[in-house]
């Protein structure tokens, strides 16, 4: 038991079952397909320049979720993960393999790794118990030298009547949750940049 705590702490695990992929039909949509291609696909997208290079930026958004949290309302966080875990679903108690690093298939809480492209592109995949398809994703594009433009988006590609109706339902949450979870990852870069 000591031996574990100590890998875990080193960051030195080889597998865990949380690394499992996790099954999906290759017909599934995707962020990236265009509107006419059928299917209802809902986005909430929030936008920020944010006064730091998107390298330090990245460093920071890197770090998302595990025991750093999702830097907005973590309360309702664990909420959502406590509903989940009720669901069947895997709530929050994943957490995330590594603490520095996401690579592509990593689990991080309730969420999968879906795309990793350093210092550009991170998007998730939700893999909680929902009536459709989730992704949350976030691009950074260098503006100039010091300025990076932030864009968080969350997709979400209903099943059903339950499915558009489960949006809608959520939907109002969504300024509180995405609208500060953008703010506070640029605040954090920002407070972590040298002086």
């Amino acid at each position: 038991m000591r031996l574990a705590l100590e890998n875990i702490r080193e960051d030195d695990v080889q597998t865990r079952w949380s690394t499992a992929a996790w099954p999906g039909a290759p017909s599934d949509p995707f962020p990236t397909d265009p509107p006419w291609s059928g299917g209802s696909l809902f986005t909430d997208v929030r936008e920020a320049t944010v006064a730091v290079p998107a390298e330090r930026l990245w460093s920071t958004l890197i770090g998302i979720g595990g025991e750093r949290g999702w830097y907005s309302y973590p309360l309702l966080w664990k909420v959502r993960g406590l509903l989940d875990r009720l669901l069947g679903g895997v709530g929050l108690r994943r957490g995330r393999r590594d603490r520095e690093a996401l690579y592509v298939g990593d689990a991080l809480d309730f969420w999968r790794v879906e795309e990793v492209e350093p210092g550009r592109l991170l998007r998730l995949r939700a893999e909680m118990r929902l009536p459709g398809l989730a992704w949350l994703e976030w691009q950074l594009e260098p503006v100039d030298v010091d300025r990076t433009r932030f864009v968080q988006r969350a997709l979400y590609a209903p099943h059903g009547l339950l499915g558009h109706a489960y949006w809608w339902a959520v939907a109002p949450f969504h300024a509180f949750i995405f609208g500060s979870m953008v703010r506070n990852i640029a605040d954090a870069a920002v407070a972590a940049a040298p002086q």
